[in-house]
């Protein structure tokens, strides 16, 4: 599968036009410290047959005294070129490597697998369309790994090969590959959609890297590549957009009179001579006249390409300014939203003015606010004042002048940019466009009070304690107790009662599944708010659907819903039945009445769990303060 050709002997001129038209794959190498990221590059280089014979002796006698496989030439030491990172066995900084096939051209990223570092592997990650996640077979899925995976999930890498290495310290155990391949499939189910291969190697021994193995004949059997034809075939051509035209200026070409061109690298799209073009801000249109290249003129240009760009008139267009299709929606903004990873030891400042550089444009900018922080390690979203070195949230971002931006998931090359520290002019933070806001450009107001010392004031932890159950089961009752029990103590509370809202913000709605689910929406938002207020507030709905009641938990954090279930049985709720409700369910006079007509979905995990109907008021009272001490919701 090597490169080598006897065109190179014969016919090099037709070697190099060969080799020019391969397709290229830009891939990393992340995982885990010591996972075997570099010794799987050097094992790819080495098989592959493109080390030369002084590289191979020159790293042979280092293996000596820097490597770390015994007898063995350590193939690492081909991509860990640093003193520091040769001394330490681990990687520091991304090394990039070249090699090819006769089917394909690569360039490979090694990236760091220390968690210091993380910054680092973000930085490789951003231009590459692959990424091989290792997994040491002996431990299986670690901190790194996950890290790792999410952050490209975040960079939109849609292509994922895990490789399970170090499959010879496990005897090529099939059964162990199995639990790791069931593992990683549960935790990416939290990712964004991409394409998962999996690889069971040994890139010491060279198992499954660019041959298939001997020692893991249960892969084969199962159809089962090689690493290296898999990343041969993998098709990324797909993955541009080419719908989507976006042609950001990056310089003036005025060699004379004569002639002016725009130069740049399209973005996105497919751009054509005769194309009808509009600029982003003036609105000032033309049509394309010629697409210039060093090689001469094309007939169309694609996503990647360097080129300049003439136009049949003479409009003004400054580097900064992007060229689309005349019939674009895209329009500049000055608000929008983005995940951010931070790259600083420098935390990011809330409110601080920062230089943010997004394709050629430069502009003065703030986050106005820390949406929330994603852990990754659980993934899951916590609020945060400011964002610490390898850091990663969704942030809310204004900038002074507008930005011509798309969401990242749909164009990656318009939707990222760098934040750049305006005292010393280091590159302190890199960003992905999530959504932006319309040309209307309304932002979120940075109030000066926040929610914190809101909360603070009032001595309390501020949350949703939402109580479901059927109809009859005592939620109101339960509810009203808790806060006359709360407001005795001190605490700020607040209590939404599903019959009351039923007379003022949803009396338009009625009982059909798709107005609960919008009953639920809006009193959500409105507790949502009280929570912003620093207040307990207090939700007693009958709630039947679970999806009704996950989307009320993902509008605040985590650990500020707290779902008591009110476990009454039916029989108790019909017995009781205080409205005489269930009397007209049985009869057929009312519809779609849960419990009766419609079903009710218990909560899978509530937090809290009471039966109104075998505990006195008082009871239900102490109960539910207790539990509330023991969720820290209250001292």
């Amino acid at each position: 599968m090597s490169h080598t050709s006897n065109l190179i002997a014969d016919n090099i001129s037709e070697y190099l036009k060969e080799h020019e038209q391969k397709d290229l794959l830009r891939f990393i190498t992340c995982g885990s410290v010591d996972d075997g990221k570099s010794t799987l590059i050097g094992r790819l280089l080495h098989d592959s047959k493109m080390i030369y014979e002084d590289q191979l002796a020159a790293i042979t006698q280092a293996s000596k005294t820097s490597g770390t496989t015994g007898d063995k030439v350590d193939l690492a030491l081909l991509v860990d070129g640093l003193q520091s990172e040769r001394e330490q066995g681990i990687t520091i900084d991304v090394a990039y490597r070249f090699f090819s096939t006769d089917k394909r051209k690569f360039i490979i990223a090694d990236t760091p697998g220390h968690e210091q570092y993380t910054r680092n592997m973000a930085t490789g990650a951003s231009t590459a369309s692959l990424a091989i996640i290792l997994i040491d077979a002996r431990y299986g899925i670690q901190t790194q790994t996950r890290r790792h995976s999410y952050i490209c999930s975040l960079l939109g890498i849609r292509h994922l090969i895990v490789a399970i290495n170090k499959m010879d310290l496990v005897d090529y155990s099939q059964t162990r590959y199995d639990e790791i391949v069931a593992d990683y499939q549960r935790f990416s189910t939290n990712l964004n959609d991409a394409n998962l291969h999996f690889v069971p190697i040994s890139a010491l021994e060279g198992d499954n890297v660019v041959n298939p193995s001997e020692n893991m004949s249960w892969y084969a059997k199962s159809g089962g590549e090689a690493l290296l034809p898999l990343l041969e075939r993998v098709d990324v051509k797909h993955d541009s957009n080419l719908e989507d035209l976006r042609f950001p200026v990056q310089y003036v070409n005025r060699p004379n009179l004569n002639f002016r061109g725009y130069c740049g690298t399209l973005a996105a799209g497919i751009l054509r001579p005769g194309d009808v073009i509009r600029v982003l801000g003036s609105g000032k249109s033309s049509s394309v006249e010629s697409l210039i290249t060093y090689d001469g003129e094309l007939e169309a240009a694609y996503p990647g390409q360097a080129i300049t760009v003439t136009l049949k008139d003479e409009i003004d267009i400054s580097r900064g300014d992007m060229l689309v299709t005349a019939d674009s929606k895209l329009e500049p903004t000055t608000a929008f939203t983005a995940d951010i990873v931070w790259m600083h030891d420098t935390p990011l400042e809330v409110g601080r003015e920062y230089e943010l550089k997004a394709g050629t444009s430069v502009v003065s900018g703030r986050v106005a606010r820390i949406i929330h922080q994603t852990d990754v390690n659980t993934l899951e979203r916590h609020q945060a004042e400011n964002l610490p070195l390898n850091g990663i949230a969704r942030c809310q971002i204004e900038v002074k002048q507008p930005l011509a931006l798309d969401p990242y998931v749909r164009s990656p090359h318009s939707g990222n940019f760098i934040i750049i520290d305006r005292m010393t002019n280091v590159t302190v933070g890199a960003g992905m466009v999530v959504d932006t806001l319309s040309a209307s450009n309304i932002v979120w107001h940075d109030m000066a009070v926040t929610k914190q010392r809101r909360a603070e004031r009032n001595h309390q932890k501020p949350c949703i304690i939402w109580f479901t159950g059927l109809s009859g089961a005592g939620k109101s009752t339960s509810a009203n107790a808790l806060e006359r029990q709360l407001f005795g103590m001190g605490y700020s509370t607040y209590l939404l009662d599903g019959d009351n809202v039923r007379h003022g913000l949803c009396g338009d709605l009625g009982f059909s599944d798709d107005h609960r689910q919008e009953n639920i929406r809006r009193v959500g938002e409105v507790a949502k708010l009280m929570v912003d207020a620093g207040m307990i507030s207090l939700v007693s709905f009958i709630s039947p659907f679970q999806r009704d009641r996950d989307l009320v938990r993902d509008m605040v954090d985590s650990d500020e819903f707290i779902e008591v279930f009110v476990n009454t049985s039916l029989d108790v709720c019909e017995g009781r039945d205080p409205k005489g409700l269930y009397r007209k369910a049985r009869a057929g006079e009312i519809d779609d009445f849960t419990g009766i007509s419609s079903p009710y979905e218990a909560p899978e995990n509530p937090d809290i769990v009471i039966d109104a109907g075998e505990l006195s008021i008082e009871e239900v009272a102490k109960t539910l303060i207790s539990n509330l001490k023991r969720l820290n919701v209250i001292g």
